[in-house]
């Protein structure tokens, strides 16, 4: 598939251009990790490793974590983060807001991808795709903490295009996205409308119901997808 080589030279071009050797990324068992996974692997053969990092996670995420690896002959490692999560849990304070605990876990993931990348001269490859950039929903230096993000231009009907041309497990193709930060989430439960109304709005061919609401997610998550701003002198 043309687009994929396209991908894949533009990676090894970052790559490249940073005087690295390879890239590392979370593979999570999702269909988003599974794609970086299979560009990944195919740009860099095996300078391309997975990191399997749960987080008191449903098993059924790792199962389908190394089904992608095993169909890919990707390298993976996995580091359990549960306890360290925890550590810093019980070691700060006594929170009731449940979305900042649960958003510790991706940034606990980046700083164990970031300490893999250091350690080889990898670069991080990130997994967010175009749905979840333009809305938002992602962990502000979590899951978008990375050096190149492959998949950020692709809407998820196009992610799943390009898992198929990637010949990646069907199970894993058709499994329903979620984030896995607790028992039962789904991404579209979350987000209150559905991927294929999401990129509807994003091709600007969409003005149902939700629209309103899509555009909300949009407008007040800017400030995740730029830099800090600075005080000019």
């Amino acid at each position: 598939m043309e687009r994929i080589e396209a991908i894949c030279q533009w990676m090894k071009e970052i790559v490249k251009d940073a005087h690295a050797e390879g890239v590392v990324f979370g593979l999570s068992g999702g269909i988003d990790s599974a794609v970086v996974a299979g560009l990944a692997k195919r740009a860099f053969g095996d300078d391309a490793l997975g990191i399997i990092m749960p987080i008191e996670s449903n098993p059924q995420d790792e199962h389908d974590a190394r089904l992608v690896a095993e169909s890919l002959d990707l390298k993976i490692e996995k580091v359990d983060l549960s306890k360290t999560y925890h550590a810093l849990v019980d070691a700060s304070m006594d929170s009731d807001n449940q979305l900042a605990k649960n958003n510790i876990k991706p940034r606990l993931r980046a700083v164990t991808l970031y300490y893999y990348a250091q350690d080889r001269n990898y670069l991080v490859c990130g997994c967010s795709n175009a749905s979840e950039f333009y809305t938002g929903y992602f962990t502000k230096y979590g899951d978008s903490a990375s050096d190149l993000m492959p998949i950020a231009s692709f809407v998820k009907s196009e992610v799943v295009e390009l898992a198929k041309a990637l010949d990646l497990p069907k199970e894993v193709i058709e499994k329903k996205p979620t984030a896995g930060l607790y028992e039962g989430q789904t991404d579209e439960d979350d987000m209150g409308f559905t991927y294929d109304e999401l990129d509807a709005v994003i091709r600007s061919d969409y003005r149902g119901d939700h629209r309103d609401a899509i555009d909300h997610k949009h407008a007040i998550s800017e400030h995740k997808r730029n830099m800090p701003p600075k005080f000019e002198r």
